[in-house]
């Protein structure tokens, strides 16, 4: 069956940096501005406000995030909505077409740990954190386990619920969690999934079944280099 013929519209972004009918070239054109990819990550959990998203890329300015989430928007990645009361504020989350981008931060992730130059002491997000858990689970390990664990990061709050092989996070806490995981920010408990640290060297407080706590710690590992 033929293709049938699509017209570009005059503002659309493919072939603008390329001149390259490859999808691979066209996500670079949605996704590879500098700060883009980033922001649909912070965004991967749900809907948040511009002073959220700002703090946690503090590299970002005002300015340069209100270009990259207008251009987000345009393209379809972004959608804007209202918060509703008591403090109304205008929101920033993705479209369904935004959330499917999720295996390719994974890939780009699992791939950059992998090299030697990877620096994971560097500052990480609760949301990065958060999102480096589900690209680094073991699956196949995962089989046939089943818990909720809470993880208070900061002022952030995540419920992880495992489930035969799967993970979905969402925002807030589910009452009586499994496990309970706490921390001040995000790089404590990255040391201690993936660099074999024991919590209260970092300051990281772990409530639940200790066995439990070290069979989940267990099911999460960083590429070898």
């Amino acid at each position: 069956m033929k293709k049938q013929k699509v017209t570009k519209s005059a503002d659309s972004p493919h072939g603008r940096w390329y001149g390259d009918a490859c999808g691979t070239a066209f996500g670079l054109e949605l996704l590879g501005e500098r700060w883009a990819m980033l922001i649909v990550r912070e965004l991967m959990f749900g809907p948040r406000r511009f002073s959220d998203i700002r703090a946690n890329l503090p590299g970002i300015s005002a300015k340069v995030l209100t270009e990259r989430l207008a251009g987000l928007e345009v393209n379809g990645v972004v959608v804007r909505s209202e918060a509703p009361e008591p403090a109304p504020a205008q929101l920033y989350g993705l479209t369904e077409w935004g959330y499917s981008a999720e295996p390719i931060l994974q890939a780009i992730g699992r791939w950059a740990a992998a090299s030697p130059l990877h620096d994971p002491t560097l500052p990480l997000s609760p949301v990065s954190f958060m999102l480096s858990l589900r690209t680094m689970l073991d699956r196949e390990a995962a089989r046939g386990m089943s818990l909720v664990a809470v993880f208070a990061i900061g002022t952030a709050q995540f419920t992880a619920r495992l489930s035969d092989g799967e993970m979905p996070v969402e925002r807030g806490a589910a009452d009586m969690p499994d496990l309970r995981f706490e921390a001040e920010g995000a790089p404590p408990l990255a040391a201690v999934f993936y660099g074999d640290v024991a919590p209260e060297a970092v300051g990281v407080n772990v409530t639940g079944s200790s066995s439990l706590s070290e069979a989940y710690l267990a099911l999460f590992n960083l590429p070898n280099s």
